[in-house]
């Protein structure tokens, strides 16, 4: 492949965020190419002027197949530019246009937007410097934060803290006093922090309480004294043992459920991942219409001061230079054309085909494979592979990606076909519309399934039910 269709193939599948970065790149490193603010006239304009008619190559699949539509482009330009005064023309990219999103006194959004968060160990050590601790103390809890995982749980017992500590043996420093320096910890932001296991966490956020407020004690008394039987969802025994109703203990455990059992996933130093879509789908006069995202595609054009420096006949290394940098900056045109075409291309063809989900909802989203795009744009499933990665699609229904409408089929018994997404779509409203004391069986959910034309087996229904985050049927159960 050459240089220039590598170019295309790379820009083909970058996201959005990476498109941009490369752009500032490529803006940074080659003077012949500008952002085009709407201060210059376009190239259909000055191709008027001149008498001249601007080039508007279409891609097609070629019979070796792959990205071999994408070469199609790259063949029709010459080695040698036919460039001369002359060239004043911009390169323009249709209807696209880059602006990216700002806030309200103008400095970059994904700038200001984008650090990284702070560790959960850095916000303890934080509050612990505001905390007045003995110079032993304050080694003791930095020992303590140390071991504390990412869900706020201390990970070691208090006797393997004990022995880390690296402190003079005449100091007699014993568990009592590692103790009394955990329970402080315990009451740092976020409340809960540095228990042991969830019914000691459960219990510190329940102290911390407003004494007034109705069923703590209640709740305390559950979490502390009957745990086993509230993991166990055995509520009969519950009531029994705590002589309490079921409206009563139902709301006990509404007091509960408020609490967090993993308080510190509160704190994340993750770097937030931002989406941008690359397209927006929406519905006009009852048609469903696909537009490219106008505020993050770039618009660029070829820098005409530059351009009408370069001399045909001139073979300086000045004008090889400026030479150099005009091919490649057309070069990029291109392959950013060609990505914008072939990413709305596909994203036509992709809302064509689930129509259904778009007016229904999930329930309606067809079987679909990257072959039937291909098939139906004319090109190879590599290329859409790489067109619909990283690629997200703004609809009435939220952001998704590409990817997500590819799925799976499973047969009915009429003969047609029902799509995994589909699936899983139905079998969450199943289980939304369960009976809480009694629960549905991945085997009776096979079965309603069945009922309805779609064989399922029971482990698919599990394996669906694990990728949605539903737990199984003894651990949804809860009072009605």
């Amino acid at each position: 492949m050459t240089p220039q269709l590598q170019q295309a193939i790379r820009l083909l599948q970058l996201s959005t965020l990476e498109l941009q970065l490369e752009v500032q790149g490529v803006l940074d490193s080659n003077l012949m190419l500008e952002v085009d603010e709407g201060d210059a006239p376009s190239a259909a304009e000055v191709a008027a002027e001149s008498g001249q008619q601007v080039d508007k190559e279409s891609t097609s699949e070629g019979p070796e197949g792959g990205d071999a539509e994408l070469a199609s482009r790259t063949d029709t330009i010459p080695d040698e530019l036919p460039v001369d005064t002359s060239w004043e023309d911009t390169y323009d990219m249709g209807s696209t246009s880059y602006s990216a999103p700002a806030d309200n006194d103008g400095r970059d959004f994904f700038e200001t937007h984008s650090g990284e968060g702070q560790s959960l160990q850095e916000h303890l050590l934080w509050q612990l410097d505001l905390t007045p601790f003995s110079d032993i103390d304050r080694a003791i809890a930095k020992t303590i934060i140390d071991s504390i995982n990412d869900d706020g749980y201390l990970g070691v017992s208090l006797e393997e803290l004990h022995e880390s500590l690296d402190f003079d043996p005449e100091l007699e420093i014993g568990l009592e006093e590692i103790q009394a320096v955990l329970r402080r910890i315990q009451h740092f932001d976020p409340v809960g922090i540095g228990a042991r296991d969830p019914a000691e966490c459960l219990l510190i956020q329940l102290q911390q309480i407003d004494p007034a407020t109705p069923w703590r004690a209640e709740a305390i008394q559950l979490v502390g004294q009957h745990v086993n039987l509230l993991g166990n969802r055995d509520y009969n025994q519950i009531m029994r043992r705590m002589k309490l109703g079921e409206s009563e203990l139902q709301e006990v455990l509404k007091l509960i459920q408020s609490l967090n059992p993993r308080p510190g996933s509160q704190i994340t130093d993750s770097k937030p991942q931002y989406v941008v879509p690359d397209v927006f789908v929406f519905k006009n006069k009852g048609k469903w219409q696909v537009d490219l995202n106008l505020e993050a595609t770039p618009k660029l054009r070829i820098n005409s001061h530059y351009a009408s420096l370069v001399r045909r006949a001139d073979n300086s290394d000045d004008n090889a230079y400026l030479r150099n940098h005009l091919q490649e900056a057309r070069w990029f045109l291109k392959s950013l054309q060609s990505r914008h075409e072939t990413l709305l291309k596909v994203a036509r063809c992709i809302v064509d085909r689930q129509r259904n989900f778009f007016e229904y909802g999930d329930e309606a989203m067809k079987p679909l494979v990257l072959r039937d795009i291909a098939e139906a744009v004319e090109m190879h499933e590599s290329t859409i592979s790489r067109v619909t990665t990283q690629k997200y699609m703004h609809t009435p229904r939220g952001i998704f990606e590409f990817k997500y409408f590819f799925s799976s089929h499973v047969g009915t018994d009429d003969g047609g076909e029902c799509s995994a997404t589909a699936i899983r779509a139905i079998i969450k409203k199943l289980v939304a519309a369960e009976k809480p004391s009694k629960p549905l069986s991945d085997s009776k959910i096979a079965s309603l399934l069945a009922d309805q034309g779609i064989k399922v087996a029971r482990r698919t229904i599990a394996k669906y039910r694990e990728a949605m985050a539903i737990p199984p049927s003894n651990e949804r159960k809860r009072l009605a």
